[in-house]
């Protein structure tokens, strides 16, 4: 296909009839769509209908997609099929301020054959540590790419670079055998356990399936397989989990009293506490003697920060837009991101040895609550607490693979000023990354480097400011900028404070 897809808005001539330059692009795009074999893009005969009404959120079938672009069109700037898996090997340009995003995506269209990009995912998580001999020897990329020569400034030897592996590495080797172990013998498609497994896994996100109907399928799926060998493949949905679960990025669960007065946490997290030392509630639900395992009567789900920082910069498609913001110039005089304000600049000349190393990590931390039950069930407030990162380009840094969730904080109730007991698991990650920094490997200088981390500004309305800060958002001095000399009043008959008309 040529590089001219300005027929995608063109789906009717000048009298208003249906273009036929546009029907033929849709057969291109519907062949293009429906020949991926990854099920991220492409599964059970269906994929996302980029339609105008869709936006590519809903899946739908060849024939309905078909239908949906001929009726609606195509959506706005759509001219890169990136989520039908066209990927563009480009880097990454700040579009000039007023440029249309369109305009700019179609400058740099081009269709470039996608890698495999499991592999690709599995090369960036296992990290430099697997480059060696034997890993060669199963088709890892050869590590005399690396430049080897590099001086480190933190005193980390190079050997270390192609050290065998171990720990949570070794556990990465395995998985990689897994990756290019063939589903059976014989198999000529490029289906691998670790690939098929992953299909399922994404089968039962896509349609919300039970876990029975999960294990239901997996097991008249190895009944058909008669090649298959049953002792490479999951038995179950705990087991294919506990496959995928080598991967990485896991998650914390912590106990919390029912009155948020402490988290169950460092000096608190044996189990030998039983209630709690301020409010005197126990710790666990009532339950029969017999029971094997006690019950928490609340919890905390916290996502560690450190490995998902790490993460990014182990990631070869990542890495590079790291130090984006180094050479943010501010042309036109008018910010497009966060590094051109007045705040990074202040900040930088604070601190200047955090500032002299570019690769060091700006954060945002942002939080709100919300009902999940809707408002006509019982009341509920569940509280997730965001961390994004600024380091990246503004097409980046707000996308939601970018902004990372850290903590799920439990209802009913909101957590109130209290709110500070159960951010503890992520302060302390924040103090090491100020204080001590984290050595990182970084994949695209190929070199470690000892990564700091600062938390900029947090994100939230007024109400959750005044959880973040514990500044009083409630009476006349409740802004924190203009404090006493706001126009806001006492309402004598109302009872309560007005600020009508204190805008600026």
């Amino acid at each position: 296909m040529g590089e001219d897809r300005s027929w995608m808005y063109r789906h009717r001539d000048e009298m208003g009839y249906w273009n036929n330059e546009f029907n033929a692009g849709v057969e291109i795009f519907l062949d293009f769509a429906f020949s991926q074999t990854d099920p991220m893009f492409c599964v059970m005969n269906m994929t996302r209908c980029p339609c105008s009404k869709c936006w590519n959120r809903e899946w739908h079938h060849r024939r309905r997609v078909q239908s949906d672009l001929i009726t609606n069109g195509f959506m706005d700037g759509y001219f890169i099929w990136k989520r039908h898996r066209e990927i563009i090997h480009r880097k990454w340009r700040c579009t000039q301020v007023g440029e249309s995003s369109s305009a700019a995506t179609a400058a740099a269209m081009n269709n470039v054959p996608s890698v495999d990009q499991l592999r690709d995912m599995l090369h960036d998580a296992i990290g430099p540590n697997f480059f060696n001999n034997e890993n060669n020897a199963i088709g890892v990329e050869d590590a005399t790419q690396f430049d080897a020569s590099f001086d480190d400034p933190y005193g980390v030897s190079t050997e270390s670079i192609f050290e065998e592996p171990r720990g949570d590495a070794k556990e990465f080797f395995d998985l990689l055998r897994v990756a290019d172990t063939p589903l059976f013998d014989g198999c000529d498609d490029g289906v691998t356990v670790l690939k098929w497994v992953c299909e399922l896994m994404s089968a039962k996100t896509l349609f919300n399936m039970s876990v029975t109907n999960w294990d239901y399928v997996l097991k008249h799926s190895l009944i058909a397989f008669k090649k298959v060998d049953r002792e490479k493949l999951p038995t179950d949905y705990y087991s294919a989990k506990k496959m995928l679960r080598r991967l990485g990025l896991g998650y914390k669960k912590y106990d919390v009293c029912v009155n948020n007065c402490i988290l169950y946490y460092g000096e608190y997290e044996s189990q030998c506490y039983l209630q709690c030392p301020v409010c005197e509630e126990p710790r666990f639900k009532q339950r029969d003697v017999h029971s094997a395992k006690p019950i928490p009567r609340k919890s905390l789900w916290y996502l560690p920060t450190i490995p998902r920082l790490q993460r990014l910069y182990m990631s070869r498609k990542t890495a590079e837009h790291m130090t984006w913001h180094l050479n943010c110039y501010n042309e036109n005089e008018k910010m497009f991101h966060p590094a051109c304000g007045e705040a990074w600049k202040h900040f930088d000349s604070t601190h200047p040895e955090f500032a002299s190393e570019p690769r060091n990590v700006r954060l945002g931390l942002c939080t709100d609550g919300f009902t999940p039950f809707g408002h006509s069930a019982s009341p509920y407030s569940c509280w997730p607490v965001f961390v994004s990162v600024y380091n990246l380009p503004p097409t980046m840094c707000m996308k939601q693979e970018y902004v990372f969730l850290s903590l799920i904080i439990q209802g009913p109730q909101s957590p109130g000023k209290n709110i500070d007991v159960m951010l503890r698991p992520l302060i302390d990650d924040l103090k090491q990354f100020w204080y001590s920094g984290v050595q990182t490997y970084n994949s695209f200088r190929h070199q470690y480097f000892l990564m700091r981390a600062a938390l900029m500004w947090t994100i939230s309305d007024l109400p959750g400011y005044g959880m973040l800060s514990g500044w009083s958002t409630h009476g006349k001095l409740s802004c924190p900028y203009c404090m006493e000399n706001s126009k806001a009043f006492w309402l004598e008959h109302g009872q309560k404070t007005s600020f009508f008309d204190c805008h600026r």
